[in-house]
């Protein structure tokens, strides 16, 4: 099915399915079809199902989302899962976004996607009063300036990354930056907090370029511009499949073997394997969640990974959790309260610890922040690796209350001081 297939239809109900404690709609008395329907919860997955991100959200995040789902089939409420394809434009996942409330009678976004469209999205969500699960874009705005009572902010974001990457680079003697930055708003914020971070360890930024995105491959001349400047370290302010052109790019150029070290400010696990460890052994990133990281994430990978065809990532588990926890909420303040106000119900998640698998445990702020613990991993060399999935080792671990940015400084105006 092609991105534009997925754009005209939509949803994906094909895929997503109903993960339900009823089988829907169809053949009932009006009446009956209108009782089922005020006791059902839907949830709509906005992502990238076809495009560069499609491996570190996409299908899989989908079937995370839907695990989370089919584990409360049996609370006495329905769950409706419904998806579509944001193609990583502003328009096409703001147009989604409102078909699936206004016509549709979606009660929660999950995702997102893009920062771009997150953005967009998040301002939508506020203006219909719904609730905004935002699972794996990245910008840190969504709890600084852009920051909503309709929002929660899951899994990481530009401040969190940057700061576990680039204090540990920069520490480890990579005093010098280069930034290759993908130009849109991810891109962006993640250069942004970045670069505070290189210069608040004592490093300098000797130069930038903004490459195009989407739909970009060949960054051969920035690569260029980039060894020209001398600078110790690559930053590779991207995701996806840039990220993935960009180091095997790099590795043709022989860069790496010139001594410099390129910083993938935001991995996946998934990107990884795209990669290969023979290119990829020694890259440091940062990640919220890592399979093997403990028994209880070992015990949700084993439930997901006969669902699934690419390794488990922050992304994938940030869906999964964020649903799972909304869920928790709405069994407790009961549908009707629910589906009434979006701001009400995620004052209750806020109000709910937090407890999951993937995750452990946490709370969200007042801010709309998630806190959990951060992770800084090195790719393993390839004799390593056990095979598999087997890709990372820890090197480092920021506990939650210092992970993500203090409250204080993101200019949330729903923050009270």
């Amino acid at each position: 099915m092609s991105g534009s297939d997925l754009s005209r239809r939509g949803t994906l109900k094909a895929l997503a399915g109903v993960a339900t404690a009823g089988a829907g709609l169809g053949g009932l008395p009006y009446r009956s079809a209108r009782a089922q329907a005020a006791n059902t919860i839907k949830i709509a997955l906005l992502t990238d199902m076809a495009g560069q991100y499609k491996d570190v959200s996409g299908p899989t995040e989908l079937a995370c989302v839907k695990q989370a789902a089919a584990e409360f089939a049996n609370r006495g409420f329905n769950i409706e899962v419904l998806a579509g394809d944001n193609q990583n434009k502003p328009d096409v996942g703001s147009n989604l976004t409102r078909a699936w409330i206004d016509r549709d009678g979606v009660d929660v976004i999950v995702d997102g996607g893009a920062s771009s469209v997150a953005l967009a999205v998040n301002e939508i969500i506020r203006d219909r009063n719904k609730v905004y699960l935002n699972s794996t874009s990245a910008t840190s705005d969504l709890t600084g300036k852009a920051c909503s009572p309709n929002t929660v902010h899951w899994t990481y974001d530009t401040w969190n990354v940057s700061k576990s990457t680039a204090s540990a680079m920069v520490k480890a003697g990579g005093d010098t930056w280069f930034f290759l930055t993908a130009d849109y708003a991810f891109g962006h914020a993640l250069e942004r907090d970045t670069m505070a971070f290189v210069r608040g360890s004592g490093g300098r930024v000797v130069g930038q370029v903004r490459t195009p995105f989407p739909d970009f491959v060949d960054f051969s001349a920035f690569l260029v511009q980039a060894q020209a400047s001398r600078a110790k370290v690559i930053g590779l302010a991207n995701a996806g499949t840039d990220t993935i052109n960009c180091i095997k790019q790099a590795a043709e150029f022989g860069l790496t073997r010139r001594g410099v070290k390129l910083a993938s400010l935001l991995m996946h696990l998934p990107v990884v394997a795209a990669i290969g460890l023979p290119t990829a052994q020694g890259l440091v990133c940062t990640e919220t969640f890592y399979w093997d990281l403990n028994d209880r994430t070992r015990r949700f990978t084993a439930k997901m990974r006969p669902q699934v065809s690419v390794p488990l990532c922050m992304n994938h588990a940030g869906g999964y959790a964020s649903v799972l926890h909304y869920l928790k909420v709405v069994a407790d303040m009961g549908v009707a309260q629910a589906k009434a106000s979006g701001v009400e119900a995620v004052n209750r998640m806020k109000a709910m610890p937090c407890d999951d698998d993937c995750f452990g445990q946490g709370i969200i702020r007042q801010d709309g922040r998630k806190l959990h613990d951060s992770y800084l991993f090195e790719v393993k060399k390839p004799e390593e690796s056990s095979g598999g999935w087997d890709y990372y080792k820890l090197i480092g671990t920021t506990p939650a209350n210092e992970a993500f940015r203090p409250m204080s400084e993101g200019g949330c105006p729903l923050v009270r001081t």
